[in-house]
C-alpha cells in the first residue's frame, strides 16, 4: 500500500509540471490569457510557434512515459512489490500523471486536456494500442486539420484498441475512463466545432498577432 501511494504522489507530481505555462513564461507570456487559454502544445505552437510548441509537446509526453516506466521501475526495486502487482502500480502511475497534467495543482488545477501525456503513457503500457491512436490522430488531422478532431477520434479510438489488443481488464477499464475524460476537456472544442468557430492549426486569430 505504501507503495502505490508513494507512486500515486510522485507519478502526480511529475505529470502536474506545467510545461507550457513554464516555456510561455520564459517568454514573458502568460500562455492562459492568450488563444484559447490552454497550456498544451497546441495553444502554445499557436502563440508560441513550431519549436516552442514541439518542445511542449515532447516534455509532456515524456512526462506520461516516464510515469509508468523508469518512476514506477524506481518504486518497485526498494518496496520489493510482487510482480503481479507491477502492471497495476504502472497503470496507477499512468492515471495518476494524466490527472497530474490535466489538473496540476501548481495554477489552482486548471491544466492541459492530457492527450500528449495520455499518448506518453500508453506507448510505455500499450505501444501497440497507442500506435494505433496515433494513427488515428494522423489521419484525422490530415483530413480535417483540425487538431480537436484528430484528438477527440483519438481519445474514442484508444479504448477500442486496448479492448482488442490487451487482455488486462482493468488497463481497458482505466483507458475507457482516461478516453471519456480527454473527451470531456475538448467540450469547448466542440463547442467551437458546433459554433464554427474552430481554428484550424496554421490559421492566424487577433490575439496570435498581437503576441509577435
Amino acid at each position: 500500500m505504501l507503495a502505490f501511494i508513494v507512486i500515486s504522489v510522485a507519478a502526480y507530481l511529475l505529470g502536474s509540471i506545467p510545461t507550457g505555462y513554464l516555456v510561455a513564461r520564459a517568454k514573458g507570456i502568460d500562455i492562459r490569457a492568450v488563444g484559447s487559454g490552454n497550456i498544451g502544445a497546441t495553444n502554445v505552437f499557436r502563440i508560441l510557434g513550431k519549436p516552442a510548441g514541439i518542445l511542449v509537446l515532447v516534455v509532456d509526453g515524456l512526462k506520461g512515459f516516464a510515469a509508468c516506466s523508469w518512476l514506477a521501475d524506481f518504486v518497485v526495486q526498494p518496496f520489493a512489490v510482487a510482480p503481479d502487482k507491477i502492471e497495476c502500480m504502472k497503470i496507477v502511475a499512468g492515471i495518476c500523471a494524466v490527472l497530474g497534467h490535466n489538473y496540476t495543482c501548481w495554477l489552482k488545477f486548471k491544466g492541459g486536456k492530457g492527450i500528449a501525456t495520455s499518448a506518453g503513457v500508453y506507448f510505455a503500457l500499450a505501444p501497440l494500442a497507442a500506435g494505433i491512436a496515433l494513427g488515428t490522430w494522423m489521419i484525422m488531422f490530415t483530413l480535417s486539420r483540425y487538431v480537436s478532431v484528430a484528438s477527440i477520434a483519438a481519445a474514442a479510438s484508444l479504448p477500442v484498441a486496448v479492448w482488442l489488443t490487451n487482455d488486462s481488464l482493468f488497463l481497458g477499464i482505466v483507458t475507457t475512463a482516461l478516453g471519456l475524460l480527454a473527451i470531456f476537456k475538448h467540450k469547448g472544442n466542440i463547442q467551437r466545432l458546433l459554433n464554427g468557430t474552430e481554428r484550424r492549426l496554421g490559421q492566424k486569430s487577433a490575439t496570435t498577432e498581437a503576441t509577435k
